[in-house]
């Protein structure tokens, strides 16, 4: 075979077999596949697409460029985990890996960083000095066993063809291609051996899926892969047209992260997300017969504190300072200026850019302008508006954090841009979309 006729097949829009996609895979691992074939190859398919049966293939080799967990010393309960499309104040896998080992699952997470607008698990966890994110498969498995739960990044042995071909895919504009989104991101969670996967479809202008029609278009894409290779997936489409909870940031969303599994009062959007995600991959793997039933252990393992203790028994197994772990609000490094940005008048909160908040963060140093950035994890913003929220000239739109006291006019000036008001209270749209199975 050559690399080249492959090209040409997709080009034409002539179907690949696949011992074709396998060939082409191996080849980029291998270097035998130029960059600038893998280039060519991407662009042929973000323009002509790839069926269902080539998007398998495409998922199934770059799955098998690498090591393959298995878990037959976790034979005893499920092994399951969600993935989120990213969105802005998004924190959610950091409380839903601990419930689910609270309530009798195994959850062993891949996580990633933030990506343009959008922050990252791993970031956000960078804030818990001494948390180490990347460890040894070893080491994984091990806190796996131990606390039900491990949230880590990709490692260099899992799907080293998705780290290839991403890289290339992010300089050569093809990264929203649906086949290649997918092939990425269960390349990854079909490598780390799950039986169970809840698939977080974000919608709206936070998200990279703007509008419904392509969100609905991934997620059925994910679903029907995901199912072809073997583990059990659905997805549910989320509401990404506002910040999720009230902390934009990645150590002032580990703070609201800890609050919730602490059950102080959650954010209502936050709170219904989680649950659903939750609760889905609780059906799904069989520990729940019922909705009803799931929410109930899930609330209970808030409010017994099982799900608080999983996630610093993980913490402490990852390498976690456990003398600020445990009075995370209080130790934290945190941000020297501290200042309210109010709207230029009274009203109702009636819609929110929410791609310029996370923008917003990247200018306070909270995000990255390039790969190899540190980020800073004190910055970002709290007390986050809602739609519906009212404000005035005493209630303000957000808190901003920074270190940069000269950013705070700028970062203010793009969050007045972002947000519209209404003299009446608009109607709630809901959190939850759809559900695709």
């Amino acid at each position: 075979m050559l690399p080249q006729e492959i090209i040409r097949k997709i080009r034409n829009k002539e179907r690949l077999t696949a011992e074709e996609i396998k060939f082409f895979i191996n080849g980029l691992c291998s270097g035998e596949v130029a960059d600038v074939q893998a280039a060519s190859f991407t662009m042929a398919v973000f323009l002509n697409g790839l069926s269902k049966e080539e998007t398998l293939a495409l998922t199934l080799s770059m799955r098998d460029s690498g090591a393959r967990l298995a878990w037959p010393e976790l034979a005893d309960k499920p092994v399951v985990d969600k993935h989120s499309t990213g969105g802005v104040g998004d924190k959610v896998s950091l409380m839903l890996a601990p419930m689910l080992a609270a309530c009798g699952a195994y959850v062993p997470m891949i996580a990633g960083r933030g990506l343009g607008h959008t922050g990252g698990t791993l970031d956000k966890l960078d804030s818990l000095t001494g948390y180490k994110t990347s460890v040894d498969i070893e080491k994984f498995k091990e806190t796996v066993k131990k606390t039900g739960c491990a949230i880590i990044g990709q490692t260099a042995d899992l799907a080293p063809a998705d780290k290839k071909l991403y890289a290339i895919r992010d300089v050569c504009a093809t990264v929203e291609s649906i086949p290649l989104i997918t092939s990425s991101i269960l390349a990854k969670k079909l490598a780390a051996g799950l039986q169970y996967l809840v698939m977080d479809i974000k919608c709206g202008n936070g998200a990279f899926m703007e509008n419904r029609e392509r969100a609905t278009a991934l997620a059925r894409s994910i679903v029907d892969v995901a199912n072809g290779a073997g583990t059990k997936t659905s997805a549910l489409l989320t509401d990404m047209d506002s910040v999720l909870g009230t902390t934009v940031g990645n150590a002032l969303e580990v703070e609201e992260a800890l609050s919730y599994l602490r059950g102080e009062k959650p954010d209502a959007r936050l709170d219904k997300v989680t649950m659903a995600l939750c609760t889905e991959l609780l059906l799904n793997c069989g520990i729940a017969q019922s909705a009803e039933a799931a929410e109930k252990m899930l609330r209970q393992s808030i409010a017994t504190g099982a799900a608080y203790e999983r996630f610093m028994q993980m913490a402490a197994e990852l390498g976690a300072d456990m003398s600020i772990a445990e009075a995370f609000a209080d130790k934290r490094r945190k941000a020297p200026y501290v200042e309210p940005v109010f709207a230029a008048e009274t009203g109702y909160i009636a819609g929110i850019d929410t791609r310029k908040v996370g923008l917003g963060v990247i200018m306070l140093g909270g995000g990255r302008t390039r790969p190899e950035q540190n980020v800073n994890h004190t910055t970002g913003f709290t007390s986050f508006c809602q739609i519906g929220d009212k404000v005035d000239s005493q209630t303000p739109l957000c808190f901003i954090h920074t270190e940069d006291k000269d950013a705070l006019p700028e970062v203010a000036a793009l969050l007045k841009q972002a947000v519209s008001l209404s003299d009446t209270k608009p109607e709630q749209t809901p959190v939850i979309l759809q559900k695709i199975v």
